[in-house]
């Protein structure tokens, strides 16, 4: 896949701040009819004895939401752990894995927040801007906002609010589960957000895009640490004296 470079990922968290603030204004939020053919999810990992970080993308065919493709993609991470810059801190190595994807999805869900952050432009909006594909963030907790306990059905929704207007919606996955909180990121509404996040949701609190990434993102991870871990140990075996 390719993409266009919006700006530099290598700045402070205040030159970070100014950017969102400034890309916020190239967002799309308008209804549209999405007809997609593919749907990807995505989720990032980290390791937690180093500065390793991991990404994954999977990519499901609609209707069906069988496999079509998975990417993932290790690297170091650049930038700290702010929450409202996770973007900054994600997304170049989500593109990393997106780079290596030789089908190009019609739609993304992102383990993350889209306008219902801070700035208004969180990792969803961010990366759906990049890559110029509807967008949306699926997170599974609150980040800013506002909002009623939606009733405890599967598909009920309460709206989430922030500084005094609408940016997702709090949603009911499945009956008498934790909510997830849904908001748009880019080229999408709050109201097709709800209603393909809900349509991504098979039996699952998480949609099933982002569900299989979080798996293969950790798998990932996992195998990485392994071989990682097994290539020190050979060169300190071999580095190790023979005895008499």
């Amino acid at each position: 896949m390719r993409f266009r470079q919006l700006h530099r990922w290598d700045v402070s968290p205040k030159r970070a701040a100014a950017i969102q603030r400034s890309l916020r204004a190239h967002l799309r939020l308008r209804p549209r009819a999405l007809k997609p053919r593919l749907i990807a999810g995505t989720d990032v990992s980290y390791d937690k004895r180093s500065d390793a970080i991991h990404a994954a993308v999977v990519v499901l065919s609609w209707p069906g939401l069988s496999v079509v493709e998975r990417a993932c993609a290790s690297g170091r991470a650049r930038f700290p752990y702010i929450p409202g810059y996770l973007s900054f801190r994600e997304i170049p190595i989500l593109l990393k894995a997106f780079r290596s994807l030789s089908a190009r999805p019609d739609l993304i869900l992102c383990d993350g927040q889209g306008i219902a952050h801070p700035r208004g432009f969180g990792l969803a909006s961010h990366l759906g801007l990049i890559l110029d594909i509807p967008s949306i963030g699926c997170a599974k907790t609150r980040l800013v906002g506002e909002h009623e306990e939606p009733a405890p059905g599967r598909g009920s929704s309460a709206p989430l609010t922030f500084d005094g207007r609408r940016v997702g919606a709090v949603v009911r996955t499945r009956d008498r589960v934790k909510p997830i909180y849904v908001s748009p990121g880019h080229r999408i509404d709050v109201h097709a957000a709800v209603a393909w996040s809900l349509a991504c949701s098979v039996g699952v609190r998480i949609p099933q895009p982002t569900r299989l990434a979080h798996i293969e993102v950790n798998r990932h991870r996992v195998a990485a640490n392994a071989l990682h871990e097994g290539m020190r140990s050979r060169t300190t075996g071999a580095k190790r004296p023979v005895a008499p």
